[in-house]
């Protein structure tokens, strides 16, 4: 039996499906793990680095991103994140935050308590499983910005960025490739990509120049998936069963 994505973890389940193969008592277990839903408005901090946190925290609702700042204030950006992720799963294990979570849109965010999912994980190897799968294509995400940060060109870098969240939304369930909304602003994208939020500016409407993408206001329009790909050198397959 299908959840909905409307159940109060009906995106997660969507997503540890992705994953492994759950069956009726995995999806009953984690729906029922003990939690406390907030909303919450843009740029509110969920975590913050230094912290020691308690619960972990789960999108249910809005978007997100993941960031370190250097001692002079410079942010980087180093993941967006979509309804159904699990923001901090490494607080299960690690106890201190070493990054900071923060939206970039309204959101409602489920806590949960660490040492709850943790239970689960320990009585439970299918979401074991499920969930050492999804923090290791988080890290085959990270290297995947380290490279489009370090050794891809400023239109290759946006597209990449554009093509992923794309693809992942899609996934999710949140629509199609085609069109979407997006929630970050021109600075979050240049704190995403390494450049100045000028460059993006002019990136974005070169792309939209040559074709690759059209635009209204935050809306993106991709009318070929197949050359904003490649625009982008973007293969999907790091998102490994992701996608």
């Amino acid at each position: 039996m299908s959840i909905s994505p409307d159940a109060p973890f009906g995106r997660v389940i969507r997503k540890l499906e992705r994953l492994v193969q759950l069956g009726p008592a995995e999806r009953d277990a984690i729906q029922s793990l003990p939690f406390k839903r907030t909303d919450v408005l843009p740029g509110h901090y969920l975590v913050r680095e230094g912290q020691v946190p308690v619960d972990c925290c789960i999108l249910l609702n809005g978007y997100a991103c993941r960031h370190k700042t250097t001692s002079s204030g410079g942010r980087q950006i180093v993941s967006f994140h979509i309804p159904g992720d699990i923001l901090d799963l490494q607080h299960v294990v690690l106890p201190r935050a070493d990054h900071n979570v923060q939206t970039i849109s309204s959101a409602t965010v489920a806590w949960v308590p660490a040492a709850e999912i943790k239970r689960l994980a320990l009585a439970n190897p299918v979401i074991n499983e499920a969930l050492w799968r999804d923090a290791l294509i988080d890290s085959s995400i990270f290297r995947e910005w380290v490279l489009n940060v370090g050794r891809r060109d400023a239109k290759a870098r946006i597209a990449h960025m554009l093509c992923e969240f794309a693809a992942r939304r899609q996934a999710a369930g949140l629509g199609s490739t085609e069109r979407f909304e997006l929630p970050m602003s021109q600075q979050q994208i240049a704190d995403a990509t390494g450049l100045t939020t000028v460059h993006v500016n002019r990136t974005l409407f070169e792309l939209e120049r040559e074709g690759v993408i059209s635009r209204d206001k935050r809306h993106v329009e991709i009318a070929n998936w197949r050359l904003m790909c490649q625009v982008a050198d973007f293969d999907p397959a790091y998102l490994h069963a992701a996608v």
